[in-house]
């Protein structure tokens, strides 16, 4: 049977992507491929010495990698660091305390404690 000049042949994209192919198919370089994505993906081997992965799964493991890692691009969209994690100071927050007048509270009060403790050792 004879293809069809008239009629295209679909285009789609392949289920099983060889190796040689993979680190191109998610833009990264074979190195890292093998670094950060081989270990979490199947291994289908192909023939006697081919090897591929499913297109499905590495699709998988780019999204669970760009949850964790990516950032939305659009200029001047907020963020999801920058709401979570203000660059201001007026928020409450951990650190080092920048306001005199807080870290002059510390300093009374880590004073008063030292002063304390060493009130009792003395009397011991």
């Amino acid at each position: 049977m004879t293809a069809n000049p008239e009629r295209p042949a679909p285009e789609f994209a392949p289920r099983i992507i060889r190796f040689r192919d993979a680190p191109r198919y998610l833009g990264m370089d074979r190195n890292r491929f093998n670094a950060e994505v081989r270990p979490h993906v199947t291994e289908v081997p192909i023939g006697k010495q081919g090897v591929g992965f499913d297109r499905l799964e590495l699709d998988a493991w780019f999204e669970h990698y760009k949850c964790c890692n990516g950032r939305p691009a659009r200029k001047g969209a907020i963020t999801w660091d920058a709401r979570d994690y203000p660059a201001s100071s007026s928020g409450a927050g951990s650190g080092i305390s920048t306001n005199a007048s807080a870290g002059g509270e510390f300093a009374k009060a880590l004073k008063q404690l030292t002063s304390k403790k060493r009130k009792g050792s003395s009397q011991e």
